[in-house]
Formats: structure tokens, sequence, C-alpha cells
């Protein structure tokens, strides 16, 4: 069997049998890496950390003294602060940044053994939903269609991290969901992907895009590996103030539970105009096999969904704008500098050159709407809104105990298909926003292929901090779905 083709609970339990070395593995993942190369799912690759890293977990297994993750490739998500690397949200402006210090969720990734192969790209300061906005240039998926050979997107923006776990090229990789960038991407590309409850895990060290929207979370192959992995970034850290302060459970203790007796929600505002039949009959497949298994299948109401994804694109672009006013060409960072000019030349030209136009978009966006005369007629009302989306969810979990939807409203598509129009692009993560506008755990699953042969995948909701019931109804719909990956 290729070291490439195991999950993380097989791969750890044959080093702790030493039937194979962390060396071996990582090997084997980073010659994985360089044949794939042409995906462009990496920005860096840290090939000499990994092995270096390795040869310490062979040593640690030999000592009996292996750490939760030991030995474990994993891609870097490229808006993680890794000490000593490049770190720049793969965008122009942060080209060259070298961090002295490490990301809370890194730090906790390294303590248990987790080794990082690469960062992975991204869409630039995390904006987009297909990884086409990176200054490293787009990702390519791994899948491809029945119909052509075109290249097919990954999904963003943590399209590297999902095109590498699903092209084997890393066992896990961590990335971050601010309206749904890892669980589209883990949709597109048949993997499984988690974003965790807002504050469960530390956003210290992440580049920050919206702030109280960022959340840090992971993706792998299975269920499993994708719980031991968020086992091990989670947690409260003092550098965030809002981080959790709770005791971590044990994520994959209930998965073989099943779902007998559980109330599944099923919300009727998610079945959107245009959306493709084979999504909608996966949907009604995935609540019956979850029925099958002694769930009860309920119709709720979650009324305020329609605005859910307007009041993002009022409420991301404005932190967005705050955020990133940070980069001006000063401090840190690339410097443009016009001959005889003054400080706002300075800024004007380091801006212009060093964002992307997706950024400059979103950063115009949200100034507008934090402008006088403006930010009551949106920001606030906005916020506002956000409260109701958020009662929606309090009052559904009142009477179901999560929610099966969709991930997303289509299959992955070409690159170069439906980006002459934002707002199509936007409305990729119009399943996924809610959640985050509330702040709720959400994974993603794969499911069943489309006639295309690409991937689908359904998103199970779970109540604030209630992922451990998440991952019990995850496990339960990928024993029932079968799905196998590339």
């Amino acid at each position: 069997m290729s070291l490439i083709n195991l999950n993380i609970k097989e791969a750890l339990n044959m080093l702790k049998k030493k039937e194979i070395s962390a060396s071996e593995l990582v090997e084997a993942h980073i010659q994985r890496s360089t044949e794939c190369s042409n995906l462009n799912a990496y920005t860096v690759f840290t090939d000499d950390l990994a092995r270096q890293s390795a040869q310490a977990a062979d040593e640690r297994y030999k000592k009996g003294e292996s750490l939760p993750l030991d030995g474990i490739p994993i891609g870097i998500k490229d808006l993680y602060c890794t000490k000593g690397y490049e770190s720049a949200s793969c965008s122009k402006i942060l080209a060259g940044f070298k961090p002295e210090y490490e990301s809370t969720v890194t730090t906790k990734l390294f303590a248990s053994g987790g080794i990082m192969i690469g960062k992975t790209n991204m869409d630039e300061f995390a904006m987009g939903s297909a990884n086409l906005t990176s200054a490293k240039g787009p990702v390519i998926s791994p899948w491809r269609r029945k119909s052509d050979n075109k290249d097919i997107v990954p999904g963003g923006s943590s399209g590297g991290s999902s095109a590498s776990v699903a092209a084997k090229m890393c066992m896990a990789s961590l990335g971050s969901d601010t309206g749904g960038s890892i669980r589209q991407p883990a949709a597109f590309t048949g993997i499984v992907g988690v974003k965790p409850t807002y504050g469960r895990c530390s956003r210290f060290g992440m580049i920050a895009f919206s702030s109280s929207l960022d959340q840090a979370g992971c993706f792998a192959r299975t269920v499993e590996d994708s719980a031991l992995v968020l086992q091990h970034i989670s947690g409260y850290d003092p550098k965030d103030a809002t981080s959790f302060n709770s005791e971590v459970p044990d994520y994959a203790k209930d998965m073989r539970l099943g779902v007998k007796g559980l109330r599944i929600g099923i919300p009727k505002e998610y079945t959107v105009d245009g959306m493709p039949e084979e999504i909608s009959k996966m949907w009604k497949e995935g609540a019956k096999w979850l029925q099958d298994q002694g769930a009860e299948i309920v119709e709720i109401s979650l009324p305020h969904t329609k605005y859910a994804l307007p009041t993002y694109y009022i409420i991301a672009p404005a932190e967005a704008s705050s955020n990133l006013s940070r980069y001006d060409g000063v401090k840190y960072g690339n410097r443009v500098t016009p001959h005889g000019s003054g400080i706002n030349e300075l800024y004007e030209a380091t801006r212009s050159a060093g964002f992307g136009d997706e950024v400059k978009r979103r950063i115009m966006i949200g100034t507008y709407v934090l402008s006088a005369g403006y930010y009551d007629a949106y920001y606030n009302k906005a916020q506002k809104v956000r409260r109701l989306v958020a009662q929606d969810f309090d009052n559904a979990f009142n009477k179901v105990d999560v929610i099966l939807t969709p991930t997303a409203p289509s299959e992955a598509f070409a690159i170069g298909e439906n980006t002459g129009d934002p707002v199509k692009m936007y409305l990729n993560d119009v399943f996924t926003v809610p959640a985050s506008l509330a702040g709720v755990p959400g994974i993603s699953v794969p499911t069943g292929l489309t006639q295309n042969g690409l991937p689908l995948g359904l998103q199970i909701i779970a109540n604030k901090f209630e992922e451990v019931l998440m991952f019990r109804v995850a496990a339960a719909l990928e024993s029932a779905s079968g799905f196998k990956g590339l």
C-alpha cells in the first residue's frame, strides 16, 4: 500500500507499531508534492524542515514518547504566521514577509507532532471562493470533468489546502473559514472540511480578513482524521480576546454512537432558485440515509437566510477595510516610493501596486459602508440583521439537534467560468455564510459525484460548541455514503 493512501489514523497506528517511519511517510508526501507541482497548491515548500521534524518524530517513537500527531505531514494555509517562513496571505503587499513569531494554532499543531510540509496557496487575504485571486496564481483542482479536460477550481479561499489534501500531497491541512472558505472547497474537492464554533480556535497569528468572522479549521480525507486534527488546534488562548475559555472535549469519542433518536433539521429556505437537481437529489438522499439509521427528519425554518449573503458582504468588507489599512509600506511589507513624493503618495502607490483587484473592490465597499452618512444605513443595519440570523439558529436548535444542508449551490466550475460576474462568484457561499454569521460550527462531508464526475458535499451545522455531536452525525453520513476520493 502506498504511504500517501493512508489516512491519519492508519498512519499513526503503523508508526506506533514501527511498521513505517515518520521519515518514510514525510518523504512519500514530499515526492507526491513534487509530482503534483502543476496544481500550484503550495507557495512555499518546507522540505528541509519537514525532514528534520520527521527525524525528531522517529526518535520519539523509538523512545516510546510519541506525540498525538507525531510524524503526520500537514499543509499550512499562507495566512498563518509561521516563524522564519514567508507568510504573505498570497498578496504582493506582504511578499517576502517572514514573521518572528508563530501563530497559536500552528504552535499547538507542531507541539502535537504535526509536521509542516509547506505553505498552501489561497485567495489573496482570503477574499474569494475559487482560489483565483492569489498573487501566486490560481490553484488547480486534482479533479476533472468527464465532459472536457479543463482545469477545475478547487474552491476558495483555502483552495491550496483543499487541493493538497485531495491530491494526497499531505494528510491534512489548515484552512480558515470566514464565510465558507473551508466547507465550500472541501465540497469541491471531495474531502472533509471543518469550521468549528467561533472562538474555539485562536486567531492569534492569523493574518486578518474579517475579525468577527475569521475562524481557523482544517481539512482531512475522513471525518475521524478531521476530528483528530481539530482536537489539537483548539483551545483557549489569552492572546485572543475572542477565544473561548473552556476545556476542549474529545471530538472523536462519540463518533460511533450513530444517529438513532437524533432530530435532523431540513431548512426550507435552503432550496434556492436555479439549484441543480443533482444537489437537491443528494440532499434528499443524505436525509434518507440518516433517517434509515434511526434519525428523525424535521422541516425547519431559518427565515432570515435570504438576508445572510448581503449582510455578510457588508460586514466582511467593512472589517477588511479596517484590518487592511495597516498595510501602507511604512512598517513592513513591500513599499513603492514615487520619486519626490510625500506620505500620501507613498500610501497610494504602495497599496495600488500591492493589492489585487478583488481586495481593492472589498476595501472600497467596506470604506463606503463605514463612511459618514452610510454607517447607520448599512453597517449598523447589517449587524442587526446578523443578530436575527443568529436567533434563527437559536430557535432551530430548540427543535432539532443538527441541521443538514447542501454545502455549495453547484459543482466545481472550470477556471475562467463565472469569473466575469463577482456577484455570481459571491453566491458560491450562499449555504455557508449563515452559519458563519451565527458563529456556529459546520462540517462538509463528501457524499457523491455529479454526472460530470465531480464531488458534491453535504453540510452539517450544529449549535455552538456542539462539535462532538456534529462529528457524530458526520461520521454516520460518511459511512452511509461510502464516498471514495481520488
